[in-house]
């Protein structure tokens, strides 16, 4: 593992104008990949063994940052999300949103509903909700108003850590003893001490500084352990090993990459669209708003599922 390992990718698998793709998932169970963009309000589905020509497109009622697969869903296609105004069923047919918990309150002050929405999330090992909001810089510009809440499957809201800018990548190392979140903004992935009976996070630490100007994003988690990062303005996926050390890099054809998931050895990575436009850019990272994939290797962390009580 210590070997440092790199790829290149030359073109995107699936070539699509989006805006901010973000939330990409595989969903093992129905051979489908799925993301969403979360500026333009739209969910994506792939039938994996059709490929890219079988894209559908489904509009959604607002803003969704994160999906998630339910264990005991009354409905085939109904997923649990963090969208605008907090966790919400979501009948990935139709796009239609159903709240469950929305988690803003008079004691937040006037107009912090509008000011925010949901971004990244992640399920833990006994089915709780983890997911961050963020200003929605449609509003305002993001700022440490950011919150990361758990919404546990007997649907209690609980508030876990603030402030934070914006609350990227989730997830728990293999001994399920330690959690690691993203503040973008600082250029740090954060470990903390976790108690998975209680779902209690302790004894914030550094576990990567990126120490340079650019922000981490989404992650992945693989079975060795270490986490796949995307690095936003960088062009580039990152590969983080346990004890905090670079160990890999993927080299984009965008400089915005957002969120890696697994498709069995295969990184599958979202991208959000560039400031400049295309034809201003260089060839090598024209891409924004596409999704690219590459084979790393390695299989992910298999992905929890969120269970109703």
């Amino acid at each position: 593992m210590s070997e440092f390992q790199k790829w290149t990718v030359n073109e995107p698998y699936i070539d699509i104008a989006g805006t901010l793709l973000e939330g990409p998932y595989h969903d093992v169970a129905n051979n489908e990949f799925r993301f969403v963009d979360i500026w333009d309000h739209k969910l994506y589905r792939l039938d994996l063994a059709k490929g890219p020509e079988s894209l559908k497109t489904i509009d959604t009622d607002a803003a969704i940052g994160v999906t998630a697969n339910i264990a005991n869903a009354d409905e085939a296609d109904e997923l649990i999300v963090g969208a605008k105004l907090g966790f919400a069923r979501l009948n990935q047919a139709t796009g239609k949103l159903s709240y469950i918990h929305k988690v803003w309150g008079e004691d937040d002050g006037p107009g912090k509903a509008d000011m925010m929405r949901f971004n990244d999330g992640a399920i833990d090992s006994h089915g709780r909700f983890w997911a961050g909001a963020m200003n929605d810089p449609k509003i305002k510009a993001p700022g440490p108003e950011g919150i990361l809440f758990r919404l546990d499957p007997d649907l209690s809201l609980h508030r876990m850590l603030a402030p934070v800018t914006i609350p990227n990548g989730i997830g728990w190392n293999n001994a399920d003893d330690t959690m690691y979140l993203t503040d973008s903004p600082t250029g740090k992935i954060f470990a903390f001490d976790f108690d998975a009976a209680t779902g209690a996070i302790t004894n914030r630490r550094v576990h990567y500084d990126l120490g340079e100007p650019l922000e981490p994003d989404g992650f992945a988690m693989d079975v060795e352990g270490c986490i796949w990062s995307a690095v936003y303005g960088g062009g580039k996926v990152i590969r983080i090993s346990p004890a905090g050390q670079l160990i890999g890099q993927i080299d984009l054809p965008t400089r915005n990459p957002t969120c890696p998931a697994f498709v069995g050895t295969e990184l599958f990575i979202t991208s959000a669209k560039d400031i400049v436009d295309d034809e201003r850019l260089p060839q090598s990272v024209r891409y924004g708003g596409r999704v690219f994939r590459v084979d790393v290797g390695v299989r992910g962390k298999p992905k929890n599922e969120f269970r109703f009580k």
